[in-house]
């Protein structure tokens, strides 16, 4: 596991305090750049870290939900957009308080096997929060929202969950770490969605039956007030530690050049979507 966190060089993208300007569609065009970037050679192994205010990101199964029209008038009524990411899971939460990291891996020419890539994150994670020690158990927690194998927990309680985005030898592994506020009522919105947007249908997909009570956040799991400028500081910590360079940087000039390209894609989804 330490051998993918060790990096030669790292590169520090921090994008988050820029949530209020930067739209959640953006962002996964970003990573996609990144991948693409990464895992040809044009850029070293990169650390992005995003926020995005009162934006609930939608899984490709839940806009196939029979009332998904509902669904996000439902959530725009509560005051959040949605949007329909391209990697795997589920419907999340992205507010203030929820920290997203992307680590963005070069996959060279082994490869890199899909559990290494979630163990990766999850090492990095516990490595940020050792002195707590605390047991952050990688599992599914039944009733989480975006259930997975890799939920991240303590104390039966999930508050961060991974997934892996795949492109041109990149690999991109995302996690959202719910950082402060009440992962419960993060929980109970989704909770709310899927009443409506599935409603009383059948469906082929089996969707998560919310239990709010086992969402929390880190401050609330820890009992002690977490900022996200106190988590971004562990986590540069961790990268400093696994590399022989640590910078921050800005999207290069290969990567301006495809930026538009990977956003387009993502808008056009979610255009279509929209339509429906």
């Amino acid at each position: 596991m330490e051998g993918l966190l060790r990096q030669p060089e790292w590169r520090i993208i921090d994008q988050s305090t820029a949530g209020r300007h930067f739209h959640a569609l953006q962002s996964f065009g970003t990573d996609d750049t990144l991948c693409a970037s990464v895992g040809t050679g044009q850029a070293p192994a990169t650390a992005r870290t995003w926020v995005h205010h009162n934006t609930i990101v939608l899984g490709i199964q839940d806009s196939k939900l029979p009332y998904i029209k509902a669904g996000r008038q439902f959530l725009e009524s509560q005051g959040y957009q949605s949007i329909v990411r391209n990697s795997g899971g589920l419907a999340v939460v992205l507010d203030e308080g929820v920290l997203n990291i992307s680590l963005i891996l070069p996959e060279k020419e082994k490869g890199i096997d899909i559990n290494r890539g979630y163990d990766t994150m999850w090492q990095l994670i516990q490595d940020m929060f050792a002195e707590y020690h605390k047991n952050i158990e990688a599992r599914e927690i039944v009733g989480s929202y975006c259930p997975g194998s890799y939920d991240l927990s303590i104390d039966g309680k999930k508050f961060a969950g991974i997934s892996q985005r795949r492109l041109k030898k990149g690999v991109a592994v995302q996690i959202y770490l719910c950082v402060s506020g009440s992962g419960s009522k993060r929980a109970e919105v989704i909770k709310q969605f899927y009443e409506i947007a599935k409603g009383s249908e059948e469906t082929k997909f089996t969707y998560p039956e919310i239990v709010p009570e086992v969402m929390a956040s880190l401050s609330e799991l820890l009992d002690t007030p977490i900022t996200l400028s106190d988590v971004m500081l562990r986590l540069l910590n961790q990268l400093k530690n696994n590399s022989e360079t640590l910078y921050s940087g800005t999207l290069n000039e290969h990567e301006l050049e495809l930026l538009p390209g990977y956003y387009q894609r993502i808008l056009e989804r979610n255009e279509k979507l929209n339509e429906m």
